[in-house]
């Protein structure tokens, strides 16, 4: 077989661990594919290139590595600029590689197949890091320095484009290399010191974990337990804790109960938070406080000095910098109040929400504990939205949804795929409003293709119900919110799948427990006006 950097690619992805990469042929990157069906790299296919995006998503938060996506010049581009926005906004790592037109061709405006002035600009817009190949020899340090980028740095999308007549060169004489991660660095030793002296000293800590802290769940839990900290999970880091722990609270910083155990501290630290506004302000009439006494740990430089300021800002890998923290002497826990301190905050958040919230996570509460080592991916939809507030989920990494950083619809269906080919052994559930399953309903074929364990919950409020209640709340008379859903029923039955349809929690229990009991597919349709 002729050698091409096509196959070149290939065999450095699967020299470098690459399980499975997402993509749609076409026939400007067919290079891509000469040689993959002979890999060990499974191909998964979509129907459209934003779900391609989104399956990776899911696949990288799941925890299955880097989510790597093949996709085609021009509209295989900007169909998949969405979910790669969504990664930039959440920190998910993500490396697009898109073919382009031939040297000569590029940006000329001489009407070539799929072509557009800058597609460059475009990558370099939606990603942290961006390379253009424009001979053979480019191609390993330019992947070389994509595999590094996200160990680090801020993790995020990276997006690499090849023109056509690149991809089909001769590569024979490039070498397969590898490339060892670099260690996670700690922050700088003397910033540690000065940390771990303030936390010593604490009388009321408070830690604020955010997505950047999944990889330090044992660090953290360990870390709160000695200094006795209440610790604040935003929607990302959820699952830090497990649900009974007594120091976990997993309730939205926007409350204003939580916002009170914050501001009532005397030392806060934040792991692996941007402070963002979906996390922090989204439900408050005013902006999130300045923390006092505030510990930041982050990796990223650029990110220390947004949002809000650190007294000791600590640049540095999470898991690297708790483990060093921990290395010190922390000393006796000055008082013993943290448990109660976390319980007020959790009690007073939950009774200040609205009853329909209070039900919509109890719904949650179910599918978590009906079924075990469940992965629960979520659209913008009503209970996700409730889930944010105040959701707890069982473990890192299960629980995470579109409602967050960018705002995307459409994206449950297609990340929970990518969740669930991560984690091939263990159910997942895509749960998304009727409205949000319609942008990307093509992706049904998904689970099927994967050989997935994943049910489908399709909350039917016969539209789009969250922004009609917006509309109504601002005195704004309802318009294209009332949109006809489609026969769920029938859907599922041209993919092979079962369908139920549940009016309350009992119903949903029992369909739950079929689920949990062997691997299959389902789609469970929720009637939302049962549970007003």
């Amino acid at each position: 077989m002729k050698k091409t950097l096509g196959t070149y690619l290939i065999e450095v992805l699967e020299a470098q661990g690459v399980r499975h990469v997402f993509g749609i042929p076409g026939v400007h990157n067919l290079e891509l594919y000469r040689g993959l069906a002979a890999s060990s790299i499974r191909h998964v296919p979509g129907r459209h290139e934003q779900g391609l995006g989104f399956m990776a998503d899911g696949y990288a938060r799941a925890g299955g590595g880097i989510g790597v996506c093949f996709t085609i010049t021009g509209p295989g581009l900007t169909n998949i600029a969405t979910a790669m926005a969504q990664a930039m906004q959440d920190s998910i790592p993500l490396l697009v590689i898109s073919s382009e037109n031939r040297r000569g061709e590029m940006g000329t405006g001489q009407g070539f197949l799929h072509e557009i002035p800058d597609q460059m600009g475009i990558g370099q817009r939606v990603s942290t890091h961006a390379e253009r190949i424009l001979a053979p020899e480019d191609l390993p340090p330019a992947l070389e320095r994509v595999f590094r980028a996200r160990i680090t740095g801020r993790p995020g999308p990276t997006y690499l484009e090849i023109p056509r007549d690149v991809l089909t060169a001769e590569a024979a004489h490039l070498q397969v290399v590898t490339w060892t991660s670099p260690a996670a660095l700690p922050a700088s030793a003397d910033a540690i010191a000065m940390a771990a002296q303030r936390l010593r000293s604490a009388i009321r800590p408070v830690i604020l974990a955010g997505g950047g802290a999944v990889g330090a769940a044992a660090e953290l839990r360990e870390l709160a337990e000695t200094i006795d900290a209440p610790v604040v999970m935003t929607v990302n880091g959820r699952g830090l804790l497990p649900p009974d722990h007594p120091l976990g609270v997993s309730m939205s910083p926007s409350l204003d109960a939580v916002r009170s155990l914050v501001t009532a501290a005397d030392v806060v630290l934040a792991v692996g938070t941007e402070f963002g506004q979906t996390d922090y302000d989204m439900y408050a009439v005013s902006e999130f406080p300045q923390p006092p006494g505030l510990i930041r740990i982050d990796i990223d430089h650029d990110q220390m000095r947004r949002s809000v300021r650190a007294e000791i800002p600590l640049v540095g890998d999470a898991k690297a910098t708790l483990r060093d923290l921990l290395a010190l002497d922390m000393g006796p826990s000055r008082r013993a109040d943290g448990a109660q301190r976390a319980l007020n905050a959790r009690q007073a958040a939950l009774a200040a929400l609205p009853a329909a919230y209070v039900r919509e996570i109890e719904l949650l509460n179910v599918i978590r504990d009906a079924v075990p080592s469940v992965t629960i991916v979520g659209d913008s939809t009503q209970v996700v939205y409730a889930g944010n507030l105040g959701f707890a989920a069982a473990a890192p990494r299960t629980w995470f949804n579109s409602a967050t950083g960018y705002g995307t619809l459409g994206y449950a269906l297609p990340a929970s795929t990518g969740a669930g080919l991560a984690r091939h052994e263990s159910p997942v559930v895509c749960f998304a409003g009727d409205g949000g399953l319609q942008f990307s309903l093509g992706e049904l074929a998904g689970p099927r293709e994967a050989d997935a364990w994943t049910a489908i919950i399709v909350w039917n409020n016969q539209g789009y119900g969250e922004i009609k209640t917006s509309m109504i709340a601002v005195d704004i008379e309802p318009e294209g919110v009332d949109i006809r859903p489609p026969n769920f029923a029938l859907l599922a039955a041209a993919y092979g799948y079962p369908h139920y349809h549940v009016s309350d929690l009992d119903g949903l229990k029992t369909v739950l427990r079929d689920f949990a009991s062997k691997r299959q597919v389902m789609v469970i349709e929720v009637s939302a006006e049962s549970f007003e």
